[in-house]
């Protein structure tokens, strides 16, 4: 029996909601096998609006010469075939076999992919302030694939980048790869450009790109960092009479950040008289109908899916000129 029924307007619904930097995010469980045989229960999350449904563990049918062994195979879900991943298995750990096993079905930049866990445990109403950015120690044992941390009482939710675990097994999701338009364009080192993201391996592919065409950049790890980063930026334009715009040309804003997502930073920066005519794009793998509406209202310029980000010259380029006249 699923969990979630009508995962994706779900999902829409609870999107359209967003008007306070909120989220749900569902919590769920991975029961490891220790080195001494003893057991340990992991606690993760991911945001529900990447999920399509959950769903008892499945009849899966293996690959031949899967070079990559936490990919399980595939199984039929109401005649769409899936890939499945043993998400244990990919963090390098045992997961203890258990016929309740559950699979979370996900869909990112419409590819939709699932992974096996432990167990679901519960969905958690929160902001995205309650979560924090991860640590260096944290980044480092994780091999960067830990995007937040969520502290429920005495439990610590990992928030897992999902996309970056789901490439192993779907190209189109690894955006490590992404080509983004690296042209030259012409009276580029003009313009300063400011990226927040939380994923560290986009932010490098987005500013060495936008770098390579010939912008400058500035980047930040959360929509709180880039907002701290144009405050700090406010008493000297003040005391020299000078528009945000003449110190920062444009803000490229991831939507899903810990600490401040990319809606609320937009609403921030439409809010104060000193940034409210700073251009924005936001981006995200979540570019559905539902959160477009979102990023109108917020106030955002320009709204860019992740699989699109090789042509983010050419929208900035337009952006640019349309917005402060310059080309």
């Amino acid at each position: 029996m699923e969990f979630l029924q009508g995962g994706n307007a779900m999902s829409q619904n609870l999107l359209t909601q967003d008007h306070n930097n909120e989220l749900k995010i569902i919590e769920f469980l991975i029961e490891e096998e220790m080195p001494d045989g003893s057991s340990y229960v992991g606690h993760y999350g991911i945001n529900v609006a990447k999920v399509v449904s959950i769903i008892r563990e499945p009849s899966i049918t293996s690959l031949p010469s899967q070079a990559d062994p936490s990919v399980l195979g595939t199984f039929n879900l109401r005649g769409n075939v899936l890939p499945i991943l043993d998400l244990a298995s990919w963090m390098g750990k045992k997961m203890i076999p258990n016929p309740n096993n559950k699979v979370i079905v996900t869909e990112f930049c419409s590819v939709q992919s699932a992974f096996l866990v432990s167990n679901v445990a519960n969905i958690h109403q929160i902001t995205w302030d309650a979560i924090e950015a991860p640590n260096k120690y944290i980044d480092i044992y994780s091999n960067e694939s830990v995007t937040g941390v969520l502290r429920i009482g005495e439990k610590v939710l990992f928030i897992l980048d999902m996309e970056k675990v789901l490439s192993s097994l779907d190209s189109r999701l690894d955006m490590s790869t992404a080509e983004v338009d690296t042209s030259k364009v012409d009276d580029a080192e003009q313009f300063h450009l400011l990226v927040a993201d939380d994923s560290s391996s986009l932010r490098h592919i987005i500013k060495s790109a936008l770098e390579k065409s010939g912008f400058r950049v500035t980047t930040a790890v959360s929509g709180r960092d880039a907002w701290d980063y144009l405050m700090s930026l406010e008493p000297e334009a003040l005391a020299h009479n000078r528009k945000i715009t003449d110190l920062v040309h444009l803000l490229i804003s991831d939507i899903e950040m810990p600490e401040m997502d990319g809606h609320a930073l937009t609403r921030k920066v439409r809010a104060s008289s000193f940034t409210h005519d700073l251009p924005v794009i936001l981006f995200s793998s979540l570019i559905t109908d539902a959160v477009r509406e979102i990023g109108v209202k917020a106030g955002a310029d320009r709204q860019v899916s992740k699989p699109d980000l090789p042509g983010l010259n050419k929208i900035i380029c337009e952006l640019l000129e349309e917005k402060l006249g310059r080309h």
